[in-house]
Order: structure tokens, then C-alpha cells, then sequence
């Protein structure tokens, strides 16, 4: 993340997160996490340092819990958000070769994203769109019966619109 980023976090919704619930402890801390992910989009460190002072927990114990539990994330998705679905239908269509393909154009792995913060790379478990497999989503749109042709279309005509 760039450094213009941190420096333009705002961390008041944390404090008054805390200040406006001043019986959490650390048994809350699934609950926070979500909150704060909630906030950002994500869990920024400066956040989680926050948390560990305010709950009295390790930073470690923190990371532990952030790092098990996959809803967390410790850094934020590209502006793109592109997940592919791993339902069965998906996967027997073929999304495996898709993942392969977008991490290919990308130049990322799954979980990643690209340097210039553009795209963010996952997998899904289902959309519920079996019909439409093998489907990508973007932002919240579905594309259904993705090839990999499709995708570099796709993803293309994402970046000429960044130009």
C-alpha cells in the first residue's frame, strides 16, 4: 500500500467504535474484526493496534485470529474485485482453467492483487449461478459462460476504461 494511503487512514471510527461500546473485551474479538473490516474494507495495522491496546491481547493473538479465519483480510482488494466461482458446476466447466488464466493476464495468484492496486484475484466457493458456469464476478457482476477468450475481453476493456 502506498504511503499516501496510510497516511490518509482515518482511524476516528475505530476510537469511536470503542469509545461507543466501552464493555468489549476480548472475547468480542470476532465481533471487532468484523466491525472494523466493516469500516475499511479491510483490517489496516494501525486499526489492529488499536484493538490490542483497547482489549488488552497481543497483537500476535490478533494476527492469529486475522490469518485463521478467511473473511479477514490484512490488506485491501484492487479496485476490481474479480472472484471466480468454484461451485461444482463451475469447477467441472471448467473455472480452474479460468483462475489460470486471469492469474496469467494478471500476473498475480489467486489472493493477490496487482501492484497498481487494480485487481484482486479470488476464488468462491458458489454465486448460485450454476446455469451461467463457468462464472466470474466483478464487483458484484455476474458474467456467466466465461471462456477464456471472454475474460481477456473482459479484463481489457477494464483497463482501457483506467486510461
Amino acid at each position: 500500500m502506498s504511503e499516501t494511503t496510510r497516511k490518509e487512514l482515518d482511524l476516528k471510527q475505530v476510537e469511536d467504535y470503542f469509545d461507543g461500546n466501552p464493555n468489549l473485551r476480548k472475547n468480542n474479538l470476532i465481533a471487532i474484526l468484523q466491525k472494523i473490516q466493516e469500516f475499511y474494507g479491510y483490517l489496516p495495522e494501525e486499526a489492529l493496534e488499536i484493538v490490542a491496546e483497547r482489549i488488552n491481547v497481543p497483537k500476535a493473538k490478533i494476527y492469529g485470529v486475522c490469518t485463521f479465519y478467511s473473511q479477514f483480510k490484512l490488506e485491501p482488494d484492487g479496485k476490481y474485485l474479480v472472484q471466480v466461482c468454484n461451485g461444482t458446476a463451475c469447477h467441472v466447466r471448467g473455472a480452474p482453467a479460468l483462475v489460470d488464466e486471469i492469474s496469467g493476464i494478471l500476473g498475480i495468484s489467486e489472493g493477490q492483487t496487482t501492484p497498481d492496486n487494480l485487481f484482486t484475484l479470488e476464488t468462491v466457493n458458489c454465486i448460485g449461478a450454476c446455469g451461467l458456469a463457468p462464472a466470474v464476478v466483478i464487483n458484484e457482476e455476474i458474467y456467466g459462460k466465461v471462456t477464456p477468450d471472454k475474460i481477456h475481453e473482459i479484463i481489457s476493456n477494464l483497463k482501457a476504461g483506467e486510461k
